[in-house]
Order: structure tokens, then sequence, then C-alpha cells
């Protein structure tokens, strides 16, 4: 079977459809800073549970078993974020596929584009948002005790 090809329509095609491709180079950037974070969150739960073994202090275990639960809920987010971005990813993918294979055989297939670009839009937001969450929670862990010891320690 052979297709009739205009190459002034596959030229079109290849340039409405690379602009969303900027996007999954966005996304694709999240998903690195995303699992970064992640990384650290279970690299100092790790940590933390050794600690927590070898210590027979109670209000020090209880205090690191009060991170882990914070650990295990940021964790949870930044896992809940990454979900977002593939699926954003999926998306823009499919409107790429869509807008070409729109253009190139001149169907219409721009109803399934602007679903799946909003759809990936979307899943961004709140894989944004996400982020966000997850920073603020580690924000809650910081402790500023120590800091105010210092300033007793340097009267």
């Amino acid at each position: 079977m052979s297709l009739p090809v205009d190459v002034a329509s596959v030229t079109h095609s290849v340039q409405l459809a690379v602009a969303p491709v900027f996007f999954l180079t966005a996304v694709a950037g999240m998903i690195s800073a995303v699992a970064a974070r992640l990384a650290r969150i279970i690299d100092r739960a790790r940590v933390l549970e050794e600690r927590v073994r070898s210590c027979s202090d109670q209000e020090l275990i209880a205090r690191l078993l009060h991170e882990l639960v914070l650990l295990r809920k940021r964790g949870r987010i930044a896992n809940f974020s990454i979900g977002c971005l593939a699926l954003c990813g999926f998306f823009i993918g499919v409107t790429i596929v869509s807008l070409f294979l729109g253009q190139t055989w001149e169907m219409q297939w721009s109803l399934v584009a602007v679903s799946c670009f909003l759809l990936g839009v979307g899943s961004f937001l709140v894989a944004l948002g996400c982020f966000l969450w997850e920073t603020v929670l580690a924000t809650h862990l910081l402790n500023f005790k120590v800091l105010e010891m210092g300033r007793e320690y340097q009267r």
C-alpha cells in the first residue's frame, strides 16, 4: 500500500509536532529533580532506621520515628508526583502522535490532540503541586533547637 506523501505537508506536520517536545523536556527535568529528592528521602530513611535499631534513648527514638513518618509521607508524595509526570509524558506523546498523524493523513485528530494536551498539562500541574507539598513537608523536618542551644552557649 502506497501513501501519497506531500513534502510540504510532512514538514508542517513535523513543525507542529515538535512544539510539545519542548514540554516533554520540562517533564523529563522535573522527573529527574523529583527522583533525586526521592532518592535522598530513601537514603535518609535508611540511616534513621539503623539509628532506631541501635539506639536505647527513648526520647531520641521517638524523634527519629516521627521523622520516619514524615519521610514516608514525603516519599509517597514524591512517588505520586513522578507518576503524574510519567502520565503527563504519555499524554504529551499521544498529543505529538495525533498532531503528526492528523496533519499527514488529513484526519480529524484535533479533539484527541487537544484532550491529551490538556490532560498532560493537568497532570503536570498536579505533579508541581505535589512537588511543592513535598518541599513544604521537608522544611517541617528542620530542627532549629540546635541553633537556639548554640546561642545559649555563646552568651
